[in-house]
């Protein structure tokens, strides 16, 4: 039998503040990023979504209206609206108005998410987006004011917990080898996407914590989230383990708003009187859950159960994908995360000249917001931030040479041949402010953080290798060239 509805008004409450800051932080990237990244001028402009996809498919809001203009309506209306989420504004209005008002505005925040999710393109491709989209749209139906949420709605943002937990413990036990030898973290924090200021101290730990660390992991992914559904206090602790677990990998990496998304689902564990045990807050006691609410709350139990057997189809199928949404509204999907683990960790590192035969020191180099360029700079705290650019980097750095994925490359090197502003924003530092470059290229690098006693002698936080020549060096020209050929 569930706990009564009455057990989830403190929850529903810490739930939506802190789900209202992971919308507010990815409607701010969206603000200062969509648009140089995927607006109408952008590294992957938004024509190539509306030519390409179908709105039946994908839909968005910007399928109907491709321009720089709605985007920024869009991203702005978003940051408003999760600013009204987090003060609480339904829990401020009269009876019966709260619930209600409820429902429109997380309504609204889930519609405009998805649009810049559907037409994002290879920048919107991660996990997490499909992870936001799902929770969201279940906070649309927990409701508001002096009236307890449904409590299966409480327990369908548990389900999406255990898939999101389950299925990152299975593709990982599946996969690499490492993940069995308990050897993944002997190389995990040096070759993640995004290193932060601790990345560099946690490599450093001694090998046996990191096999401790590892077998830590398998539990906290793969047995844990059975709790999930127990009785309480079993499924509160099982929460605590979760948020602890996704606090230390935040604390260790920068993985945009994977880790704060993950805490907050781990909220639905919880129930008002632990929370009230531990926080210094009363048990509120609500009035029934509104029965238009509680029915509607059924119907979307049954539609999140039929969607859930191809996720669940998916997770249990020893040729398991990850990160996957099954249909366009991204309602249940499946997830999962570093099923293998880069044993070395490539860089790219943009440069231009403005000389015509330029020698080697005539190469001044572009900076990045989050990836390592300069050795002696130390990695920077971005999450929940998502710095989109600078994920798609490490990506393209796997590979040799740029393949069909990276063409958005190409654009960024046509960006600094011209000085754009905008597109040019997406990066840390621009070496040539007044006058572009004359030819600009990309070098390949194999980074490897230093030792501890190099660390001390030189104040260095890597030693670099240059393994080879990801772009020779183009001008304007030769780039219109290829795109005129297709190259």
């Amino acid at each position: 039998m569930l706990p009564a509805a009455e057990s989830y008004w403190l929850v529903r409450l810490l739930f939506q503040r802190a789900l209202a800051i992971i919308y507010l932080s990815a409607f701010l990237v969206a603000w200062f990023q969509f648009r140089p990244l995927a607006g109408e001028d952008g590294l992957l402009p938004i024509e190539n979504y509306v030519e390409r996809a179908s709105f039946k498919d994908r839909p968005s809001l910007f399928y109907l209206y491709p321009s720089d203009r709605v985007i920024g309506l869009t991203a702005g209306a978003g940051v408003v609206l999760s600013v009204a989420a987090l003060l609480g504004l339904p829990y401020l209005l009269p009876e019966p108005y709260p619930v209600v008002i409820s429902i429109l505005l997380w309504g609204l925040l889930w519609a405009l998410y998805l649009s810049f999710v559907n037409a994002g393109q290879l920048f919107y491709g991660y996990g997490w987006e499909s992870m936001l989209l799902e929770t969201g749209f279940l906070a649309i139906f927990l409701g508001a004011g002096d009236t307890g949420p449904p409590v299966l709605v409480i327990w369908l943002l548990k389900w999406v917990l255990f898939r999101n937990m389950f299925g990152a413990g299975l593709i990982k036990i599946r996969g690499d080898d490492c993940w069995r030898e308990l050897t993944c973290l002997d190389y995990h924090y040096e070759t993640q996407p995004m290193p932060n200021p601790l990345s560099w101290y946690a490599h450093h730990l001694p090998k046996p914590f990191h096999r401790v660390e590892v077998l830590g992991n398998h539990v906290v992914e793969l047995a844990v989230p059975f709790l999930y559904f127990a009785p309480q206090p079993y499924a509160a602790v099982a929460g605590v383990l979760t948020i602890g677990f996704q606090l230390w990998l935040a604390l260790t990496g920068n993985f945009a708003f994977l880790n704060a998304l993950t805490i907050v689902q781990g909220v639905a564990t919880f129930s008002d009187g632990v929370i009230a045990a531990v926080l210094p807050v009363g048990t509120p006691e609500p009035a029934a859950t509104p029965v238009p609410l509680e029915i509607a709350a059924a119907a979307l139990a049954l539609l999140v159960l039929a969607l859930s057997i191809r996720p669940v189809l998916n997770m249990l199928s020893p040729s398991q994908v990850m990160n996957t949404a099954f249909d366009p509204l991204n309602l249940v999907n499946t997830y999962g995360a570093f099923g293998s683990i880069t044993k070395r960790r490539y860089q790219l590192v943009i440069q231009g000249t403005r000389e015509s035969n330029p020698a080697e020191d005539d190469w001044e180099t572009y900076e990045t917001k989050g990836q390592p360029v300069r050795t002696d700079e130390r990695p920077p705290q971005w999450a929940p931030y998502h710095l989109r650019l600078d994920w798609q980097l490490w990506f393209a750095s796997m590979r040799p040479r740029p393949g069909p994925r990276q063409r958005w490359l190409f654009a960024l090197l046509e960006a600094a041949l011209e000085n754009d502003e905008k597109k040019l924003s997406l990066l840390d530092t621009n070496p040539f402010p007044d006058e572009p470059p004359e030819q600009v290229r990309v070098l390949r690098y194999r980074y490897e953080f230093t030792s501890p006693g190099e660390r001390a002698e030189t104040g260095e936080w890597w030693t670099r290798e240059r393994v080879g020549t990801y772009v020779q060096p183009v001008s304007g020209a030769d780039l219109r060239r290829r795109a005129l050929f297709g190259r």
